[in-house]
């Protein structure tokens, strides 16, 4: 399975976040600059990132972006799911449908790869992600 790459960007923002400074917050355009993000892609991220309520950003002096309790403690699954979506890894049906489909055992096969590869995120924190070593390595990117 592979991840969109939204999914990855907001991943590694969320990293990021998680491990900035307690009391300090970083703008979109600095997290855009220290992650090697196109600022209009990050700016994207942020949004989806606040729509879940995985990020908090305020507006104006003494403003940035800070990284909410739910964004440190959710489940990474239930993370990743909510990026990607609940869409099947193959497209079974469309404008030209599959011929098999009626009778296919490689669309189950994937669905049960596809769960089994969110539960084995569900366990997983951004905290977790954050552990040492990652999380140094974070810090020193500028």
């Amino acid at each position: 399975m592979r991840l969109t790459k939204f999914t990855d960007l907001a991943l590694r923002v969320t990293m990021r976040l998680a491990v900035a400074e307690q009391g300090t917050s970083l703008t979109t355009r600095q997290v855009a600059e220290v992650m090697a993000i196109p600022y209009t892609h990050t700016a994207k991220v942020i949004a989806r990132l606040q729509h879940l309520g995985v990020v908090e950003a305020r507006r104006g002096r003494g403003g940035g972006l800070e990284l909410t309790v739910a964004g440190r403690t959710a489940s990474l699954g239930w993370l990743v799911r909510e990026l990607e979506g609940e869409e099947e890894v193959v497209a079974c049906e469309g404008e030209t449908p599959c011929p098999l489909r009626a009778a296919c055992r490689l669309r189950g096969a994937l669905r049960g790869a596809q769960q089994a590869f969110y539960a084995s995120l569900d366990p997983l924190t951004v905290d977790d992600l954050v552990a040492s070593p990652t999380g140094p390595v974070l810090l020193t990117l500028r």
